[in-house]
This record gives C-alpha cells, structure tokens and sequence, in this order.
C-alpha cells in the first residue's frame, strides 16, 4: 500500500510495537501534529542520518533521512501550552520512503509504501535471554518508578512473541544507530531475534549500558 506521510527524521531508529514520547514544539510539528489529530492519521518516523554521511540511506542517497522506517499513531495527547504538545506514539508498522520533498516550512512529506505487519515469530523454548533480562529490566524500572509514571513499553508485553521482544531489545540496547537501522532493514523477524539474542548472550558478563 502507497500513500502520502509527513515524515519526522529523529536521531533514533523506532520498531514496530515500540512506545515513543514526543514533545512538540516547532511550528511545522505542532501543525502536522494537528492535522494529524484532526484527520485521525500518523505520520512517519525515520531515522536522521545526517551525521553519518558514510551510511547507505537505500536507493535515495540524497535524503538526509533513512529510506526505512515506521509508521506511527498517536496514542495520548497532553496540551501543556497553545504550541506545546506532549505526545505518546506508537509504532505501527514498516515504511519505505519511495519519494521525499521539502515544504517551505521545513516538514518533509514522503510518498511511502506501507509493509505488511511482520509476522509474530514465537519465542523458541532455547531462546532465554530476551524474555528474561527484559522481565529483570522492566521490574527495575517499576521499582524506580513514581506512581504517575507511564511505561516505556506498550502493555500487555508480549513475552511469549520473539518478534516483539527483539523489537524492544533493538531500540533499548545501547548500539550504534547504523546498526540499529541494519536490524530495521532485516525482513526476517526470526533473523533479528537470533541476532539480538548473540548480543544479549555475549554482553551479559559486560553488563550491556542500555539507552
């Protein structure tokens, strides 16, 4: 499916199922925002890359956004001003920038096509480290938590979907971003849990930094 996204290029690379806060300030975002809400549509999130003038950006080389990303819905809305949004966004699904151009106020617009949800790979019985280290993670957090705090993750996790916790994994572990992009790009599910399960696997005795 093709069809037309404002696109907003962020120094980070989100996955389908991930949580993302958002607070919206300049003009062109609190206008797309907006339309946004008043339509009931998303918008994209790709990752922005021009501090890596070496990384393959896909077949649009003179982007300076990745050629893959997500598309994502708003899930929670707070006016803290007039031109102030605070916003919760949830991944949806995978995009791939076909086209791009500039408005004149900045915000980039993409004819994107829309990927078909991925499919819900289960955690095989010899892949540990996923659901365990991201059970220890999430119960540290809520230990730290304050009582009006919002999960970092989409509830209810989905502990039992190898798809879904490599997702989180890919977006928490404290990676490069062009590696992060690489993971993105991957169109095998199973291919990205088996990566990040070597990850998790080799980097628990170097006690891994999380972002």
């Amino acid at each position: 499916m093709t069809t037309t996204l404002p696109l907003f290029p962020l120094k980070l690379v989100l996955f389908p199922g991930g949580v993302l806060p958002l607070s919206i300030f300049e003009k062109r975002y609190v206008d797309m925002v907006r339309n946004c809400l008043r339509n009931n549509s998303g918008f994209g999130i790709v990752a922005d890359l021009t501090d890596f003038s070496g990384l393959n950006h896909g077949s649009h080389p003179s982007l300076p956004f990745a050629e893959v990303g997500v598309m994502v819905e708003i899930i929670d809305t707070n006016v803290t001003q007039p031109s102030l949004f605070d916003l919760r966004c949830l991944a949806t699904q995978k995009i791939i920038v076909e086209s791009a151009s500039q408005q004149q106020d900045g915000l980039w617009i993409g004819q994107v096509t829309i990927l078909a949800t991925e499919a819900d790979v289960p955690l095989p019985e010899d892949i540990i480290a996923p659901k365990v280290y991201f059970e220890q993670l999430v119960n540290a957090l809520a230990e730290e938590a304050h009582s009006d705090e919002l999960s970092p993750f989409q509830e209810p996790h989905q502990l039992e979907s190898g798809t879904w916790l490599a997702n989180r994994w890919c977006e928490i572990l404290s990676i490069p971003l062009d590696e992060k992009q690489s993971l993105l790009v991957l169109d095998n599910p199973s291919t990205r849990l088996t990566l990040i399960n070597e990850m998790l696997t080799q980097d628990s005795a170097d006690d891994r930094r999380f972002n």
